[in-house]
């Protein structure tokens, strides 16, 4: 959540967000009442709480109807201290749940605009001719299923449509790219992790995910645990209601875990293969930091995917998320989209968020710095998302007998394989 503070003294700094975001502007005034309510109320509530006290030290001093009169005003003032209380905590509650509504506050350079406003700030590498190699490339699914590799029809047959089985050296190339950057990774500092993949409501609430994310998360009802859609959840949460030493800064963490997705709304959107899955395997990069450190930070984020994308041989752009594409948690974000030959445009494979101190205020996150504590700041990078990476890398890598060239990082985690070869024609 934003500080309220911020909220109070620049409001329409707070309003400017919304309006990029394409969300309720109302919102913001809406909040600022329900704040005014909360603060004149608690201020009620001290007044008559203290008259109330008062009063109370002249009742056993007083006789006769001297003291009728002050039982009988000690009455009202109960039941006017009651409701006050009671007033007090609804402004509270409706302040809450409405801040709990806002989305983060947008970078002043984000470009504004919707899902295709955003800006290339970098491209790497040059996609393939494959023309002029002489031959048409195949999709992924095509180049899968002759390798072995991939198992959509059963994945249907068993789970339902957008589940898959990876088989045999598909199954040993996710192992292979999850090893590899988990490899890199710690060779850059980062600690390893493996996450849970159930989280209570607070997690999932604290890192934004129950906002605009709601009908994309899964919800197991009868325990009430949700099944996490990224391993920013429980790594965000790993540190809630936990006080930092600002010399431990900054954390750095690589979590490995199954995510899980509705894909609520892509109706009929990349239903062939494996790019767009309910379930997949990711490797997610989370930091925490000081906020005066954040965008650097976020610039780290970005350097590692790029160095990942590149020692994968993967043509890729980099684009500054629009305004209006931003997740609610998100001050800024970069995506890193790899080429992708059949569909003859790049396509997201990583991204990088900078949080600034908005999951740390919902999670109750601190720092202390000598005898100051605040609020840090949290990001999270996506290092490979597997069924994408794969699609990535059998379009890009193959060759005209449909075989596909393994990029060197990934041979030592394949047995020393170059090349795979197809299993059927």
């Amino acid at each position: 959540m934003i500080d309220l503070r911020l909220l109070r003294e620049d409001p329409d700094r707070v309003r400017a967000s919304q309006r990029a975001r394409g969300e309720d502007v109302a919102l913001v005034d809406a909040l600022l009442s329900a704040d005014e309510r909360r603060r004149s109320s608690s201020v009620r509530f001290d007044e008559l709480r203290s008259e109330q006290k008062a009063l109370g030290k002249l009742i056993p001093k007083a006789a006769g109807d001297e003291k009728a009169e002050l039982l009988r005003k000690a009455g009202e003032l109960s039941a006017a201290v009651k409701a006050a209380d009671a007033e007090q905590d609804e402004a509270a509650e409706e302040s809450k749940r409405l801040l709990l509504q806002l989305g983060n506050i947008v970078h002043p350079d984000v470009p504004v605009g919707g899902e295709e406003d955003f800006v290339v700030r970098e491209t790497v590498g040059a996609p393939r001719d494959f023309a002029a190699e002489g031959f048409e490339p195949k999709d992924h699914l095509e180049l899968g299923e002759s390798l072995g590799a991939i198992d959509v029809e059963r994945g249907a047959k068993v789970s339902g449509s957008r589940f898959y089985y990876l088989t045999g050296i598909g199954a040993l190339l996710e192992l292979a790219l999850v090893n590899a950057a988990i490899a890199q990774a710690t060779e850059a500092g980062l600690i390893p992790m493996l996450t849970p993949a159930l989280v209570r409501p607070r997690a999932m609430e604290g890192t934004g995910f129950l906002g605009q994310a709601a009908e994309n998360v899964y919800h197991l009802e009868k325990d009430d645990y949700y099944l996490v859609g990224t391993s920013e959840v429980p790594l965000a949460a790993y540190h809630m209601d936990e006080i930092i030493d600002a010399d431990k800064l900054p954390l750095r963490y690589a979590g490995f875990s199954p995510c899980f997705r509705r894909e609520a709304g892509t109706y009929g959107k990349d239903t062939r293969g494996i790019f767009r899955v309910h379930q997949f395997d990711k490797v997610e990069m989370f930091s925490y930091v000081d906020p005066a450190d954040a965008e650097a930070e976020l610039d780290r984020l970005l350097a590692w995917e790029k160095q990942w994308l590149s020692s994968l041989e993967l043509p890729f752009q980099v684009i500054d998320v629009a305004s209006g594409d931003l997740g609610a948690s998100a001050s800024r974000k970069y995506d890193c989209e790899a080429w992708i030959p059949t569909q003859g445009k790049y396509r997201e494979l990583t991204s990088a968020s900078n949080c600034l101190d908005f999951q740390s205020r919902r999670l109750s996150i601190r720092m202390r710095d000598g005898k100051k504590v605040q609020p840090l700041a949290t990001l999270n990078g996506t290092l490979c998302a597997v069924p994408r990476t794969i699609v990535a890398i059998l379009e890009n890598h193959q060759q005209a007998d449909g075989s596909v060239r393994v990029p060197e990082i990934l041979r030592p985690y394949l047995g020393g394989r170059e090349i795979l070869e197809p299993i059927s024609k």
